[in-house]
């Protein structure tokens, strides 16, 4: 009995030493995508979003990474809005405007919550270009993609 119990104490440390499954394998090969739940309007929170999506995971290949900028997050991407320059951004006089247009440059999707730009007095035509207007369908396929993480900032 002392045999089959050593026995197989061994095959499960052989086993769990072999690594993850095919599907953990296959999903490690590839940088999952990152959708960024952005709901402030304080312009040092945002940077700080903003500079991660861009900086931490769009260049450092994860995709898709989207921005969804929702509740007061809206008022962010308002062209008419100038947006107090934080910290490090200070020194080269980058705006959150300017750090969007770049994230969107680069790659990244900005989303815009229909529902809150409308509470907001917003249209498409008030914000930088690029910009996506949201809809239910775009939100959902990233939010509920297995292969994309979702962060609230």
């Amino acid at each position: 009995m002392k045999r089959i119990a050593t026995a197989l104490a061994a095959i499960a440390i052989a086993t769990a030493s072999l690594g993850p499954t095919t599907p953990a394998l296959a999903q490690s090969a590839e940088k999952p995508g990152l959708f960024v739940n952005l709901t402030t309007d304080d312009t040092w929170s945002a940077a700080k979003a903003i500079m991660f999506a861009h900086e931490k995971a769009l260049k450092n290949g994860h995709e898709p990474v989207a921005i969804w900028l929702n509740v007061r997050a809206v008022y962010l991407a308002d062209k008419k809005r100038a947006s107090h320059i934080h910290g490090l951004m200070a020194e080269n006089g980058t705006s959150i405007q300017d750090m969007l247009t770049a994230f969107i440059a680069d790659g990244g999707q900005v989303i815009m919550c229909s529902a809150c730009s409308k509470a907001a007095g917003l249209t498409e035509a008030d914000y930088i270009d690029g910009v996506t207007m949201g809809t239910w369908p775009i939100v959902e396929d990233l939010l509920f993609d297995p292969d994309v993480k979702t962060l609230a900032w």
